[in-house]
């Protein structure tokens, strides 16, 4: 029988919360049962896939978290506007959870959760492009340019490959300059 008052879902939250402390390195289920005060082979009663399925269960997680965010951030606005929050919305969830970002899976993978929460991701960013008169293929490559400039800022930043003194949110706000340019004179 399962602990009481201990679910996947609080399996989960104690897994983010060690993730975030200490990298996703850290995460054991010895690491995750001893954050929720259970004995090691408890947590099959909560997580019966082992840490195979705690890994599944964090990347639906911080997929699903960075899709509200980026909802959250794009709602009631539209072009560049919205774009411009898209990606601060996304460069501020690489930022404050460094750790945790690493862990947002960036290929395809055969999970129907996953694959739920990835469609709810790339559907915010596609419905921020239909302002641009973007559909079909040519919404797709704008999506995969948006998320790749998202992406690789974020990758950058996080990893502390921005050493030098000029102010980083002015770099970030020329990126997203640039990228509302381009999507403005997209060359379909």
């Amino acid at each position: 029988m399962p602990r009481v008052g201990l679910t996947p879902d609080q399996v989960v939250d104690h897994a983010l919360a060690l993730i975030d402390d200490q990298g996703i390195e850290a995460l054991t289920l010895a690491s995750v049962a001893a954050r929720a005060g259970v004995a090691t082979p408890s947590l099959y009663k909560h997580v019966s896939g082992g840490l195979a399925e705690l890994r599944r269960l964090i990347a639906v997680r911080v997929t699903g978290e960075l899709a509200d965010r980026l909802a959250e951030a794009a709602v009631g606005r539209s072009g560049d506007d919205a774009v411009a929050a898209l990606l601060r919305a996304y460069h501020a969830y690489a930022t404050e959870y460094p750790h945790r970002y690493h862990a947002l899976p960036q290929a395809p993978q055969p999970d129907d959760d996953l694959t739920r929460a990835a469609g709810r991701l790339v559907g915010v960013i596609i419905a921020v492009l239909r302002e641009y008169g973007l559909d079909g293929a040519e919404a797709i490559h704008a999506a995969r340019t948006v998320r790749s400039v998202a992406h690789g800022f974020a990758s950058l930043a996080t990893a502390g490959a921005f050493q030098l003194t000029e102010d980083l949110r002015t770099t970030h706000d020329r990126l997203i300059a640039t990228l509302t340019t381009g999507l403005r004179t997209w060359p379909a």
